[in-house]
């Protein structure tokens, strides 16, 4: 028996189904000639389904019929997806032909795979991105995960663009990007460098830019992850996964948190803020079939990096990278605060002895010439001891030696971009600091 529409209120449609309710996360038809499809977020006593408008389609009206479908969301995956820019709902943004067919495989977004029943599946082999700042101070660990987090404009996407040129051009695994509530305009330019670059061959991506209602950007990032997840297991492959921007997702989940008339928790975002991040981060993860490993940038509102939903996406992170905005006024790039950037995996198990113990060195230099920086400005550099002014001199050159041209940039400044093996890296501090 079919339901009906009981009240239409922005992207929020109530359904009553008097017999045969549908389920969370299925969607439902509504019979009103163009097939409009809503997603079911819960349920309420008397049969009353609250649904999204997925599609912000207004071509809906109370006293409307609706049925079940008995599926939910579900996007095309596999080979044929390779190459091409897709929606949250898996329909093409590229220009091209959609991907249809009964013959291609689907998944549904919102159904979560199998666990994994074997928890030894953390390998610490090192992926070299060729940037010196990431490979000195945060290795990238193949499937782990590693946040960039900044303001507007420090630099976030140009890093993750940077990253994905370097990774993706040695041809280790798939590269999955999600485009999260981000400008059009930034997009597009990744789209173009990627295709420059003879890129697209290796990528898939995902888009729902802040032009999109909150419902697509807040699936966007799970479309994408439900993507990756299929090629990690049933093709068993090494994935790397990288979206722009974590925060975005947080904010379109609360832009419908607030359109479903939900009570805010203490922190201004919604009530389920915790168990948002937690569930897409949690299918981030690597299993017996292969590995993602994810980067993911976080605007930081205000800059204040102290916002709840800047913690709890930072606490699901084994790197931070952070970039500054004091450090790009300085014209330092890429405009990381060396101070404030951590990682659980800089250990000499991952990184080795040598490794190990040049970071320690490191970061007891840039600690002192932090230390000393204000001492200096009250009675001058002439003034400190010779131990303290060589330590300070040396923490002088070793910030210099982590400014690096991007690749990505080559075409906008015209300077070519450098690469940068871990060697090269390593030797480079050794003789500053030896």
């Amino acid at each position: 028996m079919a339901g009906v529409i009981v009240s239409v209120k922005d992207l929020v449609v109530r359904a009553q189904f008097d017999e045969d309710s549908p389920n969370v996360n299925e969607l439902i038809e509504v019979q009103n000639g163009f097939n409009t499809q809503l997603l079911v977020d819960h349920l309420e006593p008397g049969g009353i389904a609250f649904c999204l408008n997925v599609r912000s389609d207004l071509r809906i009206t109370k006293g409307m019929p609706a049925e079940r479908l008995h599926k939910g969301i579900e996007i095309p995956i596999g080979e044929i997806t390779i190459g091409r820019i897709l929606n949250a709902l898996g329909d093409p943004l590229d220009g091209q032909p959609a991907i249809e067919g009964e013959d291609v495989k689907r998944k549904d977004i919102l159904k979560l795979p199998g666990r994994s029943t074997n928890f030894d599946v953390q390998k610490s082999e090192i992926l070299e991105t060729g940037i010196k700042v990431i490979d000195f101070f945060t290795p990238f660990v193949k499937g782990r995960k590693i946040g960039i987090i900044g303001g507007a404009g420090v630099g976030k996407t140009v890093l993750t663009m940077e990253l994905i040129n370097n990774i993706a051009r040695s041809g280790s695994g798939l590269s999955f990007f999600s485009g999260i509530g981000e400008r059009i305009r930034e997009g597009h330019e990744l789209y173009v460098t990627l295709k420059e670059n003879d890129l697209l061959k290796n990528t898939c991506m995902f888009f729902a830019q802040m032009n999109e209602n909150p419902v697509q950007r807040a699936l966007v990032g799970i479309s994408a992850t439900a993507g990756a997840e299929y090629f990690r297991d049933e093709q068993h492959k090494d994935i790397l996964f990288f979206a722009d921007n974590m925060f975005r997702y947080i904010q379109a989940r609360n832009e419908l948190a607030t359109i479903l008339d939900q009570v805010p928790n203490e922190g201004g975002y919604e009530p389920t803020i915790f168990s948002d991040v937690k569930i897409l981060q949690d299918r981030l993860s690597s299993n017996e079939n292969g590995s993602i490993t994810s980067v993911q940038t976080i605007y930081v509102p205000a800059d204040d990096i102290s916002d709840p939903a800047v913690q709890f996406i930072g606490h699901e992170m084994d790197s931070i990278i952070v970039l500054s905005r004091k450090v790009a006024e300085q014209g330092v790039r890429p405009a990381v605060d060396l101070n404030v950037t951590t990682s659980s995996l800089l250990t000499p198990e991952v990184v080795g002895e040598r490794h190990y113990l040049l970071s320690v060195q490191v970061q007891a230099l840039l600690q002192k010439y932090e230390s000393l920086k204000g001492i200096i400005a009250i009675i001058g550099e002439n003034e400190l001891s010779p131990a303290d002014r060589s330590d300070y001199a040396k923490a002088k050159k070793l910030i210099a030696n982590f400014t690096q041209n991007m690749n990505v940039m080559t075409k906008h400044n015209g300077v070519p971009g450098d690469f940068f093996t871990r060697e090269d890296t390593l030797k480079s501090i050794e003789e500053i600091i030896v």
